[in-house]
């Protein structure tokens, strides 16, 4: 049986907002809580409204008074309560709700989690992280209950691009909104049988990622990095195999990703992505350990170096995330290629 583990990685104010991309858990019940630091713009009363919470709770918690405002960078302390803790079965993303993760430690197991969250069912944690069993791996993000709130609390950094929105549940909802970054990153074409996908830029008034570009009239998702690719038939695996058997070191990752926008097909075996260290055209396997799916995809380029990529070991064309039956906008995964 495979091991369960969780894809990880790795929220009243009239300012435009953005949601934050993970909430972990700290401590132990009955005293859980979350770590939030302060952007700018925010008051006592978008934290309140963001985590379904009374301002003067927050306050109250972290011995401040709501008169002394709060101050930029500050890390503020939210507790998880009845209140704003939802641990039932039938509690979901969405809605009004946003899950919270425990990062597993070493030689810990889904018992002493349940003890430490509450005695939250072992059943509802199964359910929420889609695996059987009570295998857990170290480093790996468990979904432990959902905080209420509606997210409008941390204000978009002015000088940095947001990340985009969380892909929602089947069926896919409308395509995050897109950044205009000038200039945005453009890929060299490489002289290869295959050769990657590239698209003209087209800017945006608002947005996300500098990877992403506005829809084509037919409404597929098409990549940033040049002109409409083409997409050959026949996948990237046999290139894959001659890469990491040439008697090199084969490099081995894990840790979060997300994706970006292209016109790529699913189960064409031929997808895209961008890493900081492995050289254009070396062939990446990417591996999503809760399912045990694994593609083949091509690197294009390097990670942008933005804010909302810290941290990040790859981005996949958004058909490699569905291939790998990856919903979430960020993701936890692990990588395999050539050390060239």
């Amino acid at each position: 049986m495979l091991k369960s583990v969780l894809i990880g990685v790795f929220m009243v104010s009239t300012i435009g907002v953005t949601a934050q991309d993970t909430l972990v858990a700290q401590g132990s019940a009955p005293d859980l809580y979350l770590t939030h630091t302060v952007k700018k713009g925010e008051t006592w009363y978008s934290l309140g409204r963001a985590y379904g919470l009374s301002p003067k709770d927050i306050a109250a918690k972290n011995k401040m008074q709501m008169d002394q405002g709060l101050s930029l960078g500050k890390s503020i302390t939210i507790p998880l309560s009845k209140s704003n803790f939802i641990q039932s079965k039938e509690a979901h993303a969405g809605a009004g709700f946003r899950p919270v993760y425990h990062q597993v430690a070493e030689k810990e197991t889904l018992y002493r989690i349940h003890v430490r969250f509450d005695k939250v069912p072992l059943d509802n944690v199964r359910q929420w992280n889609n695996f059987t069993g009570d295998g857990v791996k170290k480093d790996a993000y468990l979904i432990v209950g959902f905080v209420k709130g509606n997210g409008q609390s941390i204000v978009a950094p002015v000088a940095a691009p947001a990340a985009p929105v969380a892909k929602q549940d089947p069926p896919k909802q409308d395509p995050p909104p897109v950044v205009k970054q000038d200039p945005p990153p453009v890929v060299k074409q490489e002289v290869h049988q295959d050769p990657p996908p590239v698209a003209t830029p087209t800017p945006k008034s608002q947005a996300a990622e500098p990877e992403t570009r506005q829809e084509q009239p037919d409404s597929k998702p098409s990549t940033s990095l040049g002109r409409t690719p083409t997409v050959p038939e026949g996948g990237f695996e046999q290139q894959y195999l001659q890469q990491t058997n040439n008697g090199r070191n084969v490099v081995g990752e894990k840790g979060p990703g997300t994706w970006f926008r292209s016109n790529a097909v699913v189960g064409s075996g031929k997808y895209y992505a961008l890493h900081n260290t492995a050289p254009r055209g070396t062939i990446v396997k990417v591996t999503n350990p809760l399912t045990g799916k694994s593609i083949y995809a091509k690197v294009l380029d390097a990670i942008p170096q933005l804010k909302a990529n810290a941290n990040l070991i790859i981005k996949l064309s958004d058909a490699a995330q569905d291939a790998l039956g990856i919903n979430e906008a960020r993701f936890y995964c692990e990588l395999s290629y050539d050390e060239k």
